[in-house]
């Protein structure tokens, strides 16, 4: 089997740095797996993505696609030909779709019967005829959220295309992607490299795109080389250089030959709160921030060159020349909100709109206020710490330093609360009322912050559905999905078990006056909290039957919702369906809800009549139901679900002995009430819990 080295380059104008890692990962999936649909084997394939350039290289690449017999069945043969042998429509429209006559098929047997047959060998293609096809596949499956065009071309990408390189060994592979024709002539760094470069094997290119281009192109190495080049930098400066993970990807997406140089500033900046200085830093001029022993800012920054410079100070004093302003807006702006009070920044907030409907941001900060204080008595916090957060958590908008850093908002506040003699407390919820934040796990740490943030997303829930605009499909513009995960995560996880989202929402409701338009706005906004459990117990491993057998029972009237609640019942069940008994139960509680679907609802007693306990069977169920009626209530005020459930286990024997031994729908009125009404109890006692019915199969 005979093989070579294949190299694709896509060059291109400067890719968005945000997105070079994304980019270059799907490119190079996309490949691997038309590479295992055609069946070509390969050694070893690497990735490459740099500022200019996307590329994959593979090794030892198979030549030809194996050779392949494909064979397809049709239809049974009894269904294939008539009494007299004569072929039915279903054999001609087997034998036309193949394109030959219904005489060439042939036969064989399965596990169906006698099917009809038809092989046919296919000869595999050279993989120069299968590659062109493979690297545009991967190309238009990249996740590209914007493309655009240049000059008069019609063909999109995320930046204009300048060259492509494809070459199988020492040869050209003739394709036209994107507009251009493949060739085997490169670019190199932008700056270091003036002249064309050119490949005269495929596996030649790390190398002399190196040496000759001066462009590390694999994205991991590149990366690594600017960790250990700011670990450098910062060793010699005596501290820890912080290197977030967003931010060193950016970086790595910014430069082909990275240069790591240190800058200061003026340490008079260090009065600016930390978090405006690193913004002004990380988010405008890509800098690494770093730190001294005790986790204490320093004036000084390491920055990535993207070149190696001749005058190394030169470039350090005009980056250093870039940052001063920057800071000096920080400095000005933090003064100048410092003059301004917080209470005068609410008043500010009145003319800003929150929604046209749903009233003003200051409006919106008062009905926080009010809920959080009803929260935080629940969870244990501080009622009136609480009220003051949620009036002043949305001040800190309309300060001068949030309008130019959208980063700090909470920050700002935070800082702002702290400097007009807010405590602790207060001042923390300012920043924690925005956890938890995207995908991000931390969540507030406060009660204070806890209340802050439960109130702040019911409010918007609740507002929003009311005015009927629900998310739908892939549209959310108000994060409500978000808002529902963050208010499941704060209770489940912090364990808030006397919260009751039911009376909470409809808190929420009311304080919305006579401005929301749907009726249903409580209803409609418990059943989005309580689909977001699906979505997020699926995204754990939790199976969908679980979460439906724990909704069916916390979504019936009168019960209580509360997110830790339903976290220790999911936990339960789980553990139940590993018990021997589960299945047998499951199928039991299945059968038991059929047969009470179709009696009459009413609200007669379920009280069981002793002396119409005929069989040793209905005696033996009645006695175990009477027995873990004793214990069940008590557990479950306790909420010791998973033992509940273990009791609960002990009806197997019981429950199957009475299906097998006595007919419930008996004859006699008495007899079948008194029998039901055992089945009612057996539900009850589950229904507890969960509808474990839910768990059958």
């Amino acid at each position: 089997m005979s093989t070579q080295h294949f190299l694709v380059e896509i060059g291109t104008e400067e890719l968005p740095p945000k997105n070079l890692k994304k980019l270059g990962l799907s490119f190079r999936d996309s490949i691997i797996r038309d590479l295992a649909d055609a069946k070509l084997s390969y050694s070893e394939l690497q990735w490459f993505a740099a500022p200019r350039r996307l590329a994959v290289l593979i090794k030892d690449l198979q030549q030809s696609q194996p050779d392949s017999v494909v064979e397809k069945l049709g239809p049974n043969v009894k269904a294939a030909f008539d009494a007299d042998g004569n072929p039915t429509r279903a054999a001609e429209g087997f034998a036309r779709g193949l394109g030959i006559s219904v005489a060439e098929l042939g036969r064989k047997e399965t596990p169906k019967g006698e099917q009809l047959a038809f092989s046919q060998s296919i000869q595999g293609q050279p993989c120069t005829a299968l590659l062109p096809g493979f690297v545009n596949n991967a190309l238009k499956a990249l996740p590209i959220a914007k493309r655009m065009r240049w000059g008069a071309s019609r063909i999109e990408f995320v930046r204009p295309v300048k060259w492509i390189v494809m070459l199988n060994g020492s040869d050209v592979v003739d394709a036209e992607i994107l507009g251009l024709n493949s060739g085997r002539d490169s670019r190199g760094h932008r700056f270091m490299c003036k002249q064309a470069i050119r490949f005269e094997h495929a596996g030649d290119y790390q190398q002399v795109l190196l040496e000759q281009g001066k462009v590390i192109a694999d994205y991991q190495q590149r990366q690594a080389l600017i960790k250990d080049q700011v670990q450098q930098q910062a060793d010699q400066l005596g501290a820890r250089a912080v290197v977030e993970a967003a931010l060193l990807d950016e970086v790595t997406g910014l430069v082909e030959w990275p240069v790591a140089l240190t800058g200061q500033f003026d340490q008079r900046f260090l009065s600016v709160p930390r978090e405006a200085l690193i913004s002004s830093m990380a988010e405008h001029q890509k800098y690494f921030h770093v730190e001294d022993e005790q986790g204490q800012l320093l004036p000084n920054f390491i920055f990535l060159a993207n070149l190696a410079s001749n005058d190394p100070a030169q470039v350090i004093n005009g980056n250093e020349r870039v940052i001063r302003p920057r800071l000096a807006d920080a400095a000005f702006f933090f003064e100048t909100d410092k003059k301004s009070s917080q209470a005068a920044r609410c008043e500010r907030l009145k003319p800003i709109v929150f929604q046209a409907q749903l009233g003003s941001v200051w409006e919106k900060s008062q009905r926080i206020a009010g809920l959080a204080a009803t929260i935080a008595e629940l969870i244990g916090g501080n009622r009136d710490d609480a009220e003051r957060a949620g009036q002043l958590c949305k001040a800190d908008l309309v300060s001068e330093m949030v309008t130019e850093f959208s980063d700090m908002q909470g920050i700002a506040g935070y800082h702002y609360a702290l400097a007009e003699g807010e405590n602790q407390e207060v001042a923390m919820a300012m920043v924690e009322q925005y956890l938890p934040k995207g995908a991000s796990p931390a969540l507030p740490t406060t009660l204070t912050g806890c209340a802050v943030a439960l109130a702040d997303r019911l409010d918007s829930l609740v507002g929003i559905f009311g005015i009927n605009q629900p998310p739908t499909g892939s549209k959310d513009p108000f994060a409500l999905r978000r808002a529902a995960l963050g208010v499941i995560r704060i209770i489940a996880e912090h364990g808030f078990l006397n919260i009751d989202l039911c009376k909470l929402i409809e808190q929420a409701v009311a304080q919305y006056g006579d401005k929301l338009a749907n009726a249903n706005t409580a209803a409609d906004v418990n059943a989005f909290i309580f689909d977001r459990y699906r979505a997020i117990n699926q995204d754990a491993g939790i199976s969908t039957e679980t979460v439906i057998a724990v909704q069916n029972v916390l979504q019936q009237p009168g019960q209580v919702h509360n997110c830790a609640d339903f976290a220790l019942r999911i936990d339960a069940v789980e553990a139940f369906r590993q018990l021997e008994q589960a299945d047998a139960l499951a199928s039991a509680n299945k059968r038991v809800k059929n047969i009470l679907a179709k009696q009459a609802s009413d609200n007669s007693s379920t009280a069981i009549d002793s002396a119409l306990l005929s069989d040793a069977s209905e005696q033996a169920l009645n006695a175990t139901l009477a027995e873990l009626a004793t214990q069940i209530p008590g557990l479950c005020a306790e909420r010791q679900y998973s033992e509940a459930l273990q009791r609960l286990a002990a009806l197997k024997e019981p429950v199957d002995s009475f299906f097998e031994s006595v007919m419930v729908m008996d004859e006699d009125a008495a007899v079948r009430t008194n029998r039901i009404n055992l089945l009612r109890q057996l539900t009850a006692l589950f229904a507890q819990i969960a509808d474990i019915s839910e768990l059958q199969g």
